[in-house]
């Protein structure tokens, strides 16, 4: 066989076998090629779902601590609920205990407030039999009145002279009034219904405060002591006879008790 034969075979031998080669190369390329496509959609799959996961996550996080904040926010509104039921327990409690109190309190006052009027009616009527045996003596709802007129004692027509049976009566209606506590006085004057009515009521005032002024001099205090005149407006007998007029002029002396107010009594009572 001619050598140039021969070397054409061989290097068709040889350019077949690098072309498969280079074939072969090229499929495996090919092939690489295409498990990296692959190999990168997974990965960008991957990291997508890792992102995904990332996210659900995060999520998850944040609503777990959103949870737990609702729960701490709820055991504190329980905590403070109980502070508020053993607040109010408390309370209820004192406010039951003030109840008990101030209705023993109250019992007490009223037992009290029953003595203090027990004592105090003895005390006045103890006042009106002493007074009464000196001079005409009424109850009335603040004390009592002792009237001094009639025959005991008199004023002469415009007069506001005390006479000297008028000072020993006073006298003894102020031992009276001395020996007992706990009341005010109140003098009037009057006059009988002669003369015009600014005189008259100059008169009575005057008899009141002669009155007034020995009952002073007798030893009772002068802060308890007010005297006040009517003139001929409040006469006792409606007359206008010698007799009559005679009994007018006189003077009414008044003891209010102080110790207690009769008209909050009844007030409370009704």
């Amino acid at each position: 066989m001619p050598l140039g034969v021969v070397v054409l075979a061989i290097a068709a031998g040889l350019v077949w076998y690098l072309w498969s080669r280079v074939a072969g190369l090229e499929d495996r390329v090919s092939t690489a090629e295409t498990l990296a496509a692959q190999l990168d959609r997974q990965l960008d799959l991957s990291r997508r779902e890792a992102e995904e996961l990332r996210h659900r996550s995060d999520t998850a996080q944040a609503q777990a601590e959103d949870a737990q904040r609702e729960a701490d926010r709820e055991a504190t509104a329980r905590q403070e609920a109980e502070l508020s039921r053993e607040f109010a327990r408390e309370e209820a409690e004192q406010a039951l205990l003030n109840s008990e109190r101030a209705e023993t309190e109250a019992t007490r006052s009223r037992q009290e407030l029953t003595q203090l009027q027990s004592a105090r009616k003895r005390e006045l009527d103890r006042m009106q039999e002493a007074l009464g045996r000196i001079a005409e003596t009424s109850r009335t709802p603040l004390g009592m009145v002792v009237n001094l007129g009639e025959d005991k004692f008199l004023f002469d027509f415009d007069k506001a002279d005390l006479k000297p049976d008028n000072r020993e009566l006073l006298s003894r209606i102020a031992g009276v009034l001395l020996a007992s506590h706990g009341y005010r006085i109140q003098v009037y004057g009057h006059t009988d219904d002669v003369g015009d009515a600014q005189y008259n009521q100059q008169l009575s005032e005057r008899r009141a405060q002669a009155v007034r002024d020995y009952l002073v001099k007798a030893g009772l205090p002068e802060d308890i002591i007010e005297a006040k005149g009517f003139g001929k407006t409040s006469p006792r007998v409606e007359a206008k006879t010698n007799d009559a007029r005679r009994k007018n002029r006189r003077v009414e002396i008044g003891v209010v008790d102080t110790i207690i107010s009769y008209d909050k009594l009844n007030a409370t009572e009704n």
